[in-house]
């Protein structure tokens, strides 16, 4: 038998176009749901590598089709169903339209999508694409804040605290450092670093100089995630922005810089469970997954999961 048994088949599930099979929501104008899924496979690119995870958005939607017919069953990773309850589901806005050779135009179709789901008392799920697209995202939260402030829980290999690469200050390289510069962010707890990344010693030291808390994956190993967690005060607002390249790259080899020691699954569910105890998820993010480097499609399936996970813990805050 050459082919491969289809799981999905076996529980009755099908193709789908949407995150685990939910609804479809084609205009934000119309959001009704809780959680709003978009795909946003662009925002900022280096001229040097392009929009290099633009089909992460659909790659993690078809790793879900297996799971699309048992969305009501019992989820062990969240204690229950995902959503608990229909009127909790989140709905797949889709993906939005980029043109790679105008950052400018992707950044601000980013940040009046986000916007509006924000308006619509919607918590925004962003499904990337590389990671330059959380600066437009934050900005989008920064434009509807008003007095509050906002805790950034970073997960991720890299710190992302350079001031320019390539001669663009909003590329993924520069994402905590601009997020750093916004008013509405009062603190920064960056989770995963390990290796060498793209930073210098002064970044670093800019980022320490600046408040941020650092806790590298060795350290994370070494001392669980309450370490991480007691950063966080209780009743905080949390933008969660989680890079594929956090976890480790046995689990996750779909990502353009894989580097050894990274985050198990249960270690960056436990961060976004945890945070989710703490305070308020306001909004999170998802990037760096890589397609064209996965194994087998084992990388879209994890991060998928952690996904979900995601948003079962979203669906009982806003319960």
């Amino acid at each position: 038998m050459n082919q491969k048994p289809d799981l999905g088949a076996l529980f009755g599930a099908g193709e789908t176009s949407t995150f685990l099979g939910l609804d479809a929501c084609d205009d934000l104008a119309t959001l009704n749901a809780p959680i709003a899924i978009l795909g946003v496979p662009c925002a900022t690119p280096y001229r040097a590598v392009g929009a290099y995870c633009r089909n992460a958005p659909d790659a993690l939607r078809r790793a879900t089709a297996s799971l699309t017919a048992n969305l009501e069953r019992h989820d062990f990773d969240i204690g229950g169903q995902v959503f608990p309850e229909r009127r909790l589901r989140a709905v797949d806005c889709g993906d939005l339209a980029f043109d790679e050779a105008d950052g400018a135009a992707n950044r601000d179709a980013i940040r009046g999508a986000v916007r509006t789901i924000l308006e619509r008392n919607a918590v925004p799920v962003l499904l990337g694409g590389d990671d330059s697209i959380p600066i437009p995202m934050l900005q989008a939260i920064g434009d509807m804040a008003g007095d509050r402030k906002f805790t950034i829980l970073q997960i991720d290999a890299h710190i992302d605290w350079r001031e320019t690469h390539m001669d663009e200050r909003m590329g993924l390289s520069s994402t905590m450092r601009r997020a750093s510069e916004m008013e509405h962010i009062e603190r920064i707890v960056q989770v995963g670093a390990r290796g060498i990344g793209s930073a210098a010693t002064s970044d670093y030291e800019d980022a320490v100089k600046w408040g941020v808390s650092f806790v590298p994956a060795r350290e994370l190993h070494r001392s669980g995630v309450q370490k991480v967690l007691d950063l966080i005060p209780e009743g905080s607002d949390i933008i969660v922005c989680v890079d594929a390249d956090a976890m480790d790259p046995s689990l996750v080899p779909g990502v353009i810089g894989r580097s050894p020691g990274g985050l198990s699954y249960d270690e960056i569910t436990d961060l976004i469970r945890g945070a989710a105890a703490r305070g308020r998820i306001a909004a999170v993010d998802f990037v760096e997954f890589m397609p064209e480097r996965d194994v087998d499609g084992i990388g879209a399936l994890t991060f998928a999961r952690v996904i979900t996970t995601a948003l079962g813990l979203i669906a009982r805050q806003k319960a």
